[in-house]
Parts: structure tokens; C-alpha cells; sequence
């Protein structure tokens, strides 16, 4: 079957607005250190542990839509994440805070089942293009989640949001239970058989191992930049505070516009094509970024480049592994995912080691690095569709 066009945009909405419950807590900590009277540095916490449980969710949960239906484990999964989010939302103590942190990460991963349900009913032809449009609704949900939680935290308290945000996580399930199609699963074995299964794909599967190695070092390049770019924009010469600073955010909606175009792309010949485009706009950006150390039009274009560069590469390669084993979609994705949230997570914190040797220009040359490693796994493996 295919998807129709409303389903296919309202699949791509829910991702945007079930990811961004990763990110509301990140502009509360200050206001959340001042009501539990702690430092801000100990409530920041509460994004690593969101962040810990998200990876948690992506290992044991997401392989499960292999194994039990689709629709059904989406359902359950957003109801636990409303229980998760009004338990943050009525916190009398921080570490209870944190625990609910921790729940809102795992229960987070329903963009994560919703690409393969939408990737099992869709046809070969159509499958990029309904990925990328999907996908650019979660980047959507990632760039303004921010910027909606500081305007919320500062005008009605931070509580305000996990309660709006659990409101919102409700209505989605409530619509999800009327349009959402049904799937039947493939998987007919144990949970401890469907894990173990995990690595016999990575094991046997090589277009599996290349997109995922590719990706990650995609992710490690993104997560550097973002990380890093708070502390060029801070700094002399710019000095921006940090509502002029988010708004550079929104300069990373041209990924999410091009999204449903680099998946077309993929659907009309090659995707593999697209990640070497995607890898090599990549590259560009932080030549760009190496030479705009003091340039606010400089970091724009590279922001353009970087994060279109990103969607090639990661929209062709998840189009080309939801190819390779229909019955085990939720379980290839579960790898790749989560190998790119690693990446993501190291790549920070190669970002910020880059930054106390070399500050801007060491992380240009850094993540540009990175970007030729990727070209390098690409180019050793130009014949693998």
C-alpha cells in the first residue's frame, strides 16, 4: 500500500513534537536550579539524563516493533511518556526531577517506530521521499523545541511546559489511535532472541555497517558544531546572548526544508549518490566555518551547507537500510540510530576538546576531519548500493 499524503504529514507533525520532548529541559535549568536552590551546573544534569534514557529507548524498545504491532507499542509508549512528562512537571524534589528525565528519554523514541511503520507501508519507489518528509518534521520539532520552552519557562514557570507538553503527547495519541494504519509484525522470537538479532545484522549485513559508520561520523561533525558554536557566539567579536544565539537554530530549518528533496532524489536513482553529495557539502561547511571565526554571514552559510550536507546523508542512508530487510526494519533502524546518537554524543565532546586547544579554527579543521574519514569509508566502498 501507500500512504496518503495527510497520513504522511501527520506522521511527520508527531515526530516533531514527540522528539522535541528531548529538548524542552535544556532552557529551563536555570530556572530549575533556582527553585531547587542548586547550582546550575547539577541542573543540568537533567538534559544528560534525558538524553541517557533516549539511548536506553533506542536499544531495548525499538526493536520490539519487529516483534509486537506497530500502532499498539507507539499507543503505550506515548502514555508512558504523558505519565513521565506530568511526573516532571509535579517534581517536589530534583531527584525525582531527574528520574522523570530519565523516563521522558525512553519513552521519547516514538519518532524512531514511526519511520519504519511508515517505511513498511510504503512503496519502494515512494520510500525516500515519505522518510525525508517525515524526517523533516522531527528536525523541525529539534530547532524550535528550544525556542518554545525558554518562551513558556519564562513567561508561566518551567513546570508550564512539561504540563503543555503532556498535553500535547495525549492528543497525539488520542489522534494516532484513529489514523494510524495497522501493522502486522514479522518476528516470531524471543525479546532475547530479537536483541541478539542485533548483532548477526551488523554482522551480515554490510550496506548496514557502511551507512551506520558514515552516519555516525555525520552526527560526531553536527554534534561538534552545535555544541561549539554556543561558545564562538558568546565570545568576541559577536557577544550575542542566548536568545539571539537560539535563533541561529532556525537557520538549520533549510536541512529540514531539503529533507523531502534529497529523498525524492533517492527514490529516482542511487540514494548512495546523495551521501556522497551530503558528505562532501559537509566538508565545504567547515571550510567555510574555518574562515568566519569573525563572520556572522560566514557562520550562516555554513550553518546552510552543514545542515543540508547532514540530511543528505542521513535520508539516503536510512532509505537504503530500510531496503535491505523488510521484516527487520525496527531492529536495522535500532542500530543505525543508535550508533549515530553515539556519534552525536562523542562528536560533542571531541567539539569541546577541539575548542580548549585550538577554539574555532581547531574545531573546523576537527570536524573537517571527520568528513574526510567519511569520504574515505565511502569512496573504499563506491561499489555497494
Amino acid at each position: 500500500m501507500n500512504l496518503s499524503k495527510s497520513i504522511v504529514l501527520f506522521m511527520s507533525a508527531c515526530t516533531g513534537l514527540i522528539v522535541a520532548n528531548l529538548y524542552y529541559c535544556q532552557p529551563l535549568i536555570v530556572l530549575i536550579a533556582n527553585e531547587f536552590s542548586i547550582p546550575e551546573s547539577q541542573a543540568g544534569t537533567i538534559a544528560y539524563f534525558t538524553q541517557g534514557g533516549y539511548a536506553i529507548g533506542l536499544f531495548f524498545m525499538v526493536p520490539l516493533g519487529d516483534k509486537i504491532e506497530r500502532k499498539k507499542q507507539i499507543l503505550l509508549t506515548l502514555l508512558a511518556s504523558v505519565v513521565a512528562l506530568i511526573l516532571a512537571a509535579t517534581a517536589q524534589s530534583f531527584l525525582l526531577l531527574q528520574i522523570a528525565s530519565l523516563l521522558i528519554g525512553a519513552t521519547s523514541i516514538v519518532p524512531q517506530l514511526i519511520l519504519p511503520l511508515a517505511a513498511s507501508l510504503t512503496q519502494p519507489e515512494n520510500r525516500g521521499k515519505v522518510v525525508g518528509t517525515i524526517m523533516s518534521g522531527l528536525l523541525v520539532g529539534i530547532l524550535l523545541s528550544r525556542t518554545l520552552s525558554g518562551v513558556v519557562g519564562e513567561l508561566f514557570g518551567w513546570r508550564s511546559m512539561f504540563w503543555i507538553a503532556a498535553g500535547i503527547c495525549l492528543g497525539i495519541a488520542l489522534l494516532i489511535k484513529k489514523i494510524f494504519p495497522l501493522s502486522q509484525p514479522s518476528f516470531a522470537g524471543s525479546y532475547g532472541q530479537l536483541l541478539h538479532s542485533l548483532t548477526q545484522l551488523i554482522k551480515t549485513q554490510p550496506v548496514l555497517r557502511e551507512a551506520t559508520l558514515i552516519n555516525a561520523l555525520s552526527f560526531a561533525q553536527f554534534g561538534a558544531f552545535w555544541t561549539t558554536m554556543v561558545l564562538l557566539l558568546s565570545g568576541q567579536p559577536f557577544q550575542y546572548n542566548s536568545a539571539t544565539i537560539g535563533m541561529f537554530g532556525i537557520i538549520g530549518a533549510s536541512g529540514a526544508l531539503a529533507a523531502p528533496l534529497v529523498g525524492k532524489l533517492g527514490d529516482n536513482g542511487n540514494p548512495r549518490v546523495a551521501i556522497g553529495y551530503g558528505i562532501v557539502l559537509m566538508l565545504l561547511s567547515f571550510v567555510v566555518f574555518y574562515f568566519s571565526a569573525a563572520s556572522v554571514v560566514g557562520v550562516v552559510i555554513g550553518i546552510v551547507l552543514v545542515d543540508i550536507g547532514l540530511q543528505g546523508v542521513h535520508i539516503s542512508n536510512q532509505t537504503r537500510i530500510y531496503a535491505l530487510l523488510p521484516e527487520a526494519r525496527n531492529r536495522m533502524n535500532t542500530v543505525y540510530m543508535s550508533f549515530s546518537f553515539l556519534g552525536t554524543a562523542a562528536g560533542s565532546a571531541f567539539g569541546l576538546w577541539l575548542w580548549s586547544v585550538g577554539k574555532w579554527h581547531g574545531v573546523s579543521l576537527g570536524c573537517a576531519t571527520l568528513a574526510v574519514l567519511a569520504l574515505v569509508v565511502y569512496a573504499l566502498t563506491y561499489k555497494r548500493k
